[in-house]
């Protein structure tokens, strides 16, 4: 049997590195490190950034941010599952500036914090497509590559 091999570029192998990098550029700025996350790289990717954090009005739960594919980042509640308190909308992969200012939002009680109905920003799969969309993240102390200087 044979296969064909594109050496130019193995698209899963990109896709998780650079999903992994986009991730720990959040959890970086939301204050936590890559030992709060978890990905998931299949269909649909997945992310989970779990916080030291909790909510007056769910003093028994943890807060954490979870993001997939279909549906960009949102806030929930850890309660067995994740429940999803509200969707910060907008695009798949926002700046983390853009993430902060949601979870902070989500923080304070905002009403405005998002929307309690999952947003569909795009359809599970096709991870070349999506690869072409997670941006690139400079090495460590060189800042976000796609946005400019965050983080320095």
């Amino acid at each position: 049997m044979s296969i064909l091999i594109d050496f130019g570029r193995d698209t899963e192998f990109s896709f998780e590195r650079r999903l992994r990098g986009y991730v720990g550029a959040v959890a970086k700025a939301v204050g936590v490190g890559l030992e709060s996350c978890t990905l998931d790289t299949g269909t649909p990717a997945g992310a989970y950034i779990a916080l030291d954090w909790r909510l007056s009005r769910f003093p028994g739960h943890d807060l954490a941010l979870v993001w997939d594919e279909v549906h960009g980042w949102a806030a929930a509640i850890e309660d067995g599952t994740a429940t999803v308190l509200a969707h910060l909308g907008g695009e798949v992969f926002p700046e983390p500036r853009a993430v902060v200012r949601f979870l902070a939002a989500v923080r304070a009680d905002d009403p405005d914090a998002g929307t309690p109905e999952a947003p569909v920003l795009r359809e599970a799969g096709d991870h070349e497509q999506l690869l072409k969309l997670v941006p690139e993240v400079a090495p460590p102390g060189r800042g976000w590559a796609h946005w400019g200087a965050w983080g320095n």
